[in-house]
């Protein structure tokens, strides 16, 4: 089982948005190959994601939640009335991917950045390296762990 940290910016996709969907829903729009590559060669169903809103006062970690699919063509990249259209996209879908996730468990509080950089065993999280833009990164299990811990939570675990 791997751990990521997922972001989306609230106003465009919250984990508010992902509780109310009555189950697995899309998480699309990432145009970035690293990302890609983690999407189509790495998450695997199962994984755990932590929830990341961005752009927020406070930005932070605001839940958890699990892959429910892996990898396959990002519709949107298809969708000239979209802001995330591709018109190069090749017809097999292969250049930009969206995964399923699902089970969303949002946290009593908010993890600022100024909360996990407060914290020791999360100095080495990608999240808070100088630089780190990517909207989808590795999380280890022991920065899942601690997070959880940190809310009062019991780490969630694969069923698998």
């Amino acid at each position: 089982m791997a751990y990521w940290l997922m972001k989306s910016e609230p106003d465009v996709y919250s984990i508010d948005d992902l509780i109310a969907k009555p189950g697995p829903d899309i998480w699309e729009g990432c145009r970035n190959y690293t990302v890609r590559n983690y999407m189509r060669d790495t998450m695997q169903v199962g994984d755990g994601a932590l929830f990341y809103h961005s752009n927020a006062s406070p930005s932070g970690v605001v839940g958890s939640m699990i892959i429910a699919r892996t990898g396959y063509p990002d519709p949107t990249q298809f969708d000239p009335t979209s802001e995330y259209y591709d018109p190069k996209a090749p017809a097999d879908g292969s250049r930009w991917l969206a995964v399923d996730v699902a089970e969303p468990v949002k946290f009593d509080r908010v993890l600022s950045l100024a909360d996990l950089r407060a914290e020791p065993e999360l100095a080495e999280m990608w999240v808070l390296r100088r630089g780190q833009r990517l909207s989808v990164m590795p999380v280890t299990e022991a920065e899942w762990d601690r997070i959880h811990r940190m809310v009062g939570q019991t780490p969630r675990r694969s069923a698998s």
